[in-house]
C-alpha cells in the first residue's frame, strides 16, 4: 500500500473485551419482580433506555440499572441489578415527588 495523503492503509484492531471487574448488568424485555423493601409503597416509575427509577409515596428514589453517565444518582458511573435508594435526596432532606427518565438521564421533582 502506498503512504500517499490519499491512500491510507486500513489495519484491523482487536475488539475490547469488557473489564473482568465490571459487574454484569441483566437487560430484560420483559417484567420481573423488584426486591424492595415490603414496607415501601411505590407510587410512580419511569424506565430510561436501560435504567429505571422508583418513587415511593415515602418521598424516596430507588433507582437501578447502567449508571455509566450517572444517571443512577449515587454519585458515581456505577451499575447496578439492585435498586438503592439515592441517598442524596435523604440526605438533603428533599422528598422526591416524581421522576421521568431520559434516554440517559433522571429528572426528579422534589419538594423541601
Amino acid at each position: 500500500v502506498s503512504s500517499s495523503p490519499g491512500n491510507a492503509k486500513l489495519v484491523p484492531q482487536e475488539e475490547q473485551s469488557a473489564a473482568k471487574d465490571t459487574p454484569f448488568i441483566s437487560i430484560q424485555a420483559f417484567p420481573a419482580l423488584l426486591d424492595l423493601p415490603q414496607d415501601l409503597e411505590v407510587s410512580g416509575v419511569s424506565c430510561g433506555s436501560r435504567h429505571t427509577a422508583a418513587v415511593t409515596r415515602g418521598g424516596e428514589l430507588y433507582t437501578w440499572g447502567w449508571g455509566k453517565y450517572g444517571q443512577l444518582g449515587h454519585g458515581d458511573s456505577a451499575s447496578s441489578d439492585q435498586a438503592r435508594r439515592v441517598e442524596h435526596l435523604v440526605t438533603e432532606g428533599l422528598w422526591a415527588e416524581e421522576v421521568v427518565c431520559g434516554p440517559w438521564t433522571t429528572y426528579v421533582h422534589v419538594l423541601e
